[in-house]
């Protein structure tokens, strides 16, 4: 029988926390454990009784050290699946079945279906049935297959918030490089380098996830330096940076600036930065295109212009080549 460890990453977020372990306990395959990278001083307590172990290990470090974090439960854990499962997630029941079902040794990296909640979804009480009732899917992320499994092609498209993988897969993978430290990058990075290392990605029918509501900016105005950061530092790996929709808005938002040494940041988000890129309790997620738009009506306004007739389509098309601008660094940061 296949043994599953479900593995996450937790700075603060208790209730999310403790929700997700909630469903955990309601799987209708158990998993063999769980162990938790706390990203914080305290350790977590009255934490939900379970018929699994919990662990959890202590990982230091001032910025959020996801890389690290992520490559520390692994290291730890005893199953023969991983299941990583981001802490403001709520496994459906069925989760950690599916993904046992669809990920075997030998046959790379799985991604389940991810819905988002509403403020107040997951108070006191909630069940899974009520979350199918008003959770909605992100604009942006893909919908799950009409099989059982598609492969994905694109390697930009893997997202930590929730995927699984066999324990010998993980270890020819080599795990997220750890000189990604703070927010950004590691995820593209890990993708990039399954690429390389021909190991596949799929997207599966089911392992379904609720992430639960909690207010959130989006660009992530919050971290500018790390995405800096960590744009240049894929670029030395790989020739090009990454993160470019980000980018683009941080640049319009007049943030950064792209500079013959490099990427350079303008000054500190205000307070009306906040504002236009934080997601509101009526809003399930938040999305950076929706802001670029807003950007844009408002530099039309500012220069006189008549409002956008351009198609949705159209304006993506155009959001693309201007944002593509940022995939190339300055010879002297790609040689670094």
């Amino acid at each position: 029988m296949t043994e599953i460890s479900v593995l996450t990453l937790a700075r603060g977020r208790a209730v999310h926390l403790r929700n997700m372990i909630v469903g955990l306990t309601r799987q209708t395959v158990a998993p063999c454990e769980l162990v938790i990278a706390v990203m914080q001083d305290e350790l977590y307590d009255d934490l939900p009784v379970t018929p699994f172990p919990i662990r959890q290990i202590r990982i230091t470090g001032d910025e959020l050290p996801l890389a690290r974090a992520r490559n520390a439960v692994a290291a730890a854990a005893c199953g023969d699946v991983f299941v990583f499962l981001d802490v403001d997630c709520i496994p459906a029941p069925e989760l950690l079945a599916d993904y046992a079902a669809q990920t075997r040794a030998g046959e790379g990296l799985t991604m389940g279906e991810v819905l988002y909640l509403p403020a107040g979804a997951n108070d006191p009480g909630w069940s899974t049935e009520a979350f199918d009732a008003v959770a909605v899917r992100h604009c942006d992320r893909q919908g799950p297959p009409e099989a059982a499994r598609k492969r994905c092609d694109d390697y930009r498209c893997f997202w930590s918030l929730t995927f699984a993988m066999h324990r010998d897969d993980w270890a020819r993978s080599g795990g997220f490089d750890e000189r990604f430290s703070g927010y950004g990058g590691e995820d593209t990075d890990f993708g990039r380098t399954l690429a390389e290392r021909d190991i596949p990605i799929w997207w599966v029918r089911g392992a379904r996830a609720y992430h639960q509501y909690h207010p959130h900016c989006m660009p992530p105005i919050h971290h500018v330096p790390s995405i800096i950061r960590n744009a240049e530092l894929f670029a030395t790996k790989w020739g090009h940076r990454t993160m470019e929709h980000w980018l683009h808005a941080f640049r319009m938002m007049g943030l950064i600036t792209d500079t013959p040494e490099g990427l350079r940041m303008l000054r500190e988000p205000s307070q009306a930065d906040f504002a236009l890129c934080q997601q509101t309790a009526e809003m399930p997620y938040a999305a950076t295109g929706r802001v670029v738009r807003l950007l844009e009506d408002r530099a039309r306004l500012a220069a006189g212009l008549p409002p956008e007739t351009a198609s949705m389509r159209e304006r993506h098309s155009r959001m693309t080549q201007a944002q593509d601008g940022l995939l190339t660094p300055p010879s002297s940061v790609a040689a670094e």
